[in-house]
């Protein structure tokens, strides 16, 4: 079945996370036939660090990948899963929204509710400890089948980190359980606790183990670990509480986007800020490849209307307003998108070379991409076909 709508996928695919029946890495950008066989239309997409997600405008969720600790959603018959499936647990709810972490995944559906699923052993699903039989308590490692979490918050907006989850409620604050970051000495909960001193939170990305919030008015608060100057502060001290990411006075920010030790900030006027870890040239600074103790504004970008940004572990993608996309950072596994394995802080266009619907001349328009999101070492997007007007 053709349809005007596709799912893209490149980069990695040695745990079976492009989706597309096997394990081989993909240097161009290819589409997932299986997804468009279910005849279904696919809104949202998720890359993690080894498995993917994907969210039909019916509610329904597939997952693939990796799948040794149940991150799929279900219990793991083989270690990976090279194409999609749907998460038979959630088909009687409408998911409208999801994330992946380390190796747990969230979800919330249109009522508000949450979900987790994968690993647990630092309480990063939610689940209360089990009493043993000496009377010690003990976390469940895996959790295969999705199941209720934080189920007295109104959830709005789920995020997950390297061990630990945040979600946003619909009343503008931010709840977080699980292990923020290392070192262990720091206590791990599995009870959601508030995070104090946000109020009006709009939208929150989350790192490997740090975590950012824009509010209502414009601002980025960010806590968590810093080691990279991920947070922002103009130092690499750690906060436990959140904290004014500095340097983004005076703007109107739109977007905010967090990889594994780097952010991004996108204005309203199309700018993009970036800040943290800057090995491969993630930030899109060009040879510039230090790590960046507080935003700059990524001007390689600047030429070009930007809509969103998403960051990866090593690299990053920049959508534009007219559905194009350029990718920067690390370029091994074929990540970039583009055909070449060379590491780049300069964006580059990644084309979209997959072949045009059967009902569409082949120079009748272009694939006009939707929506973009880095995983560890692949990217996914969604795109629709365009056809250009006569």
């Amino acid at each position: 079945m053709e349809s005007d709508h596709a799912v893209l996928a490149w980069g990695s695919g040695e745990d079976g996370q492009l989706g597309v029946g096997n394990m081989e890495d993909k240097d161009w950008v290819c589409s997932i036939q299986a997804l468009a066989s279910h005849g279904k239309r696919v809104v949202s997409v998720v890359a993690g660090s080894r498995n993917s997600l994907a969210i039909c405008e019916d509610g329904q969720l597939f997952t693939w990948g990796w799948n040794q600790r149940g991150t799929l959603g279900h219990p793991p018959e083989s270690k990976t899963e090279s194409t999609p499936t749907q998460v038979k647990a959630l088909e009687n709810v409408k998911i409208v929204q999801a994330a992946i972490g380390g190796w747990h995944c969230l979800a919330v559906d249109d009522q508000g509710q949450a979900y987790a699923w994968g690993g647990n052993e630092y309480g990063q699903c939610g689940e209360e400890p089990e009493r043993k039989e000496d009377g010690s308590k003990v976390l469940r490692r895996d959790i295969a089948i999705p199941q209720r979490c934080a189920p007295q918050l109104r959830v709005r907006q789920v995020a997950a980190g390297g061990t630990h989850s945040v979600v946003l409620t619909h009343n503008g604050h931010v709840w977080t359980w699980g292990q923020p970051w290392p070192p262990g000495d720091i206590k791990q909960i599995s009870t959601p606790v508030r995070v104090q001193g946000l109020e009006n939170v709009q939208l929150i990305a989350v790192g490997a183990f740090h975590n950012l919030a824009l509010l209502e008015e414009g601002e980025v608060w960010a806590w968590g670990n810093n080691e990279y100057g991920q947070l922002g502060t103009g130092d690499t001290q750690p906060r436990s509480q959140p904290v004014p990411v500095q340097g983004l006075s005076g703007l109107i920010l739109a977007d905010i986007a967090a990889g594994g030790w780097h952010s991004t900030a996108l204005t309203t006027d199309a700018e993009v800020y970036a800040w943290g870890r800057g090995e491969h040239g993630r930030l899109g600074f060009g040879d510039d490849k230090s790590s960046k103790m507080v935003p700059q504004k990524v001007h390689l970008l600047a030429g070009e209307t930007i809509a969103q940004v998403s960051c990866g572990g090593t690299h990053s993608v920049a959508r534009t307003a007219d559905g194009r996309i350029f990718s920067y950072g690390r370029a091994d596994h074929g990540r970039l998108g583009y055909g070449r394995k060379v590491t780049t802080g300069h964006p580059m266009e990644v084309p979209i070379g997959i072949r045009p619907p059967k009902n569409a001349a082949e120079n009748s328009g272009c694939w006009f991409v939707k929506l973009v999101a880095c995983g560890g070492r692949h990217t996914l997007a969604t795109a629709s076909w365009e056809s250009e007007e006569l």
